[in-house]
């Protein structure tokens, strides 16, 4: 993004204090541009219907609607808007449902502003963002003693295990010496096999049931 297109973001949380908070970070980067806010998961999604966003940073526990079935909402009506959840809860359940909801990522109200301001460019861009707290809840849910496959070729594996690293399309088809076409295909199969949505929940059910090295 440069100066005269910021990143246009929009905060959502139940506590005024918060949103003063995140809203003076935004607007401390020039890049980023604060277009509006919401005190809850219902207003958020219909602020994000009007204002179109880029980026919305999404509460979790809010009266009204929470943060994961306003994350789902804003995700099917505004397709273009990336979501990072902000919260202060690291419980698998939240992280999980967060993750199946289309939040492209998860971080902690402990985040500092440049970490966040970061995370913030990199949604724009497709790249996802897991707390360390977050990425330790998922991997200790392993719990099975034997692996799940979901009967994934080796291609496919080789692929999901470059979009663990967080590598786009065009840099796994680089990696592997084929065309982004080609990868975008595997990763379609990848989706539907594992029965998710979003490269996002691919990635935490990889780390999930350990389908990569």
């Amino acid at each position: 993004m440069t100066a005269s297109k910021p990143i246009k973001v929009l905060l959502v949380d139940d506590h005024a204090v918060v949103r003063s908070g995140l809203g003076a970070v935004i607007m401390s980067n020039d890049d980023f541009a604060l277009v509006g806010e919401a005190g809850n998961g219902e207003e958020g999604v219909r602020k994000c219907e009007q204002l179109k966003p880029d980026v919305v940073l999404m509460d979790l526990m809010m009266p009204v609607m929470d943060g994961v079935a306003a994350t789902g909402l804003i995700r099917e009506r505004c397709p273009q808007t990336k979501v990072i959840v902000l919260t202060s809860f690291k419980e698998k359940d939240q992280v999980e449902g967060a993750l199946k909801a289309g939040a492209i990522s998860y971080l902690l109200k402990t985040v500092t502003a440049e970490e966040l301001a970061t995370a913030i460019r990199g949604a724009v861009s497709g790249q996802s963002r897991l707390s360390p707290e977050a990425a330790q809840v998922l991997i200790q849910t392993i719990k099975e003693p034997k692996l799940e496959t979901y009967d994934l070729t080796d291609r496919e594996k080789e692929i999901l295990a470059l979009m663990v690293e967080g590598l786009p399309n065009n840099e796994i088809a680089d990696r592997l010496v084929v065309s982004a076409s080609t990868v975008k295909f595997h990763v379609s199969n990848i989706l539907s096999k594992l029965e998710v949505t979003s490269r996002t929940e691919a990635v935490a059910l990889a780390l999930k049931h350990n389908l990569v090295k």
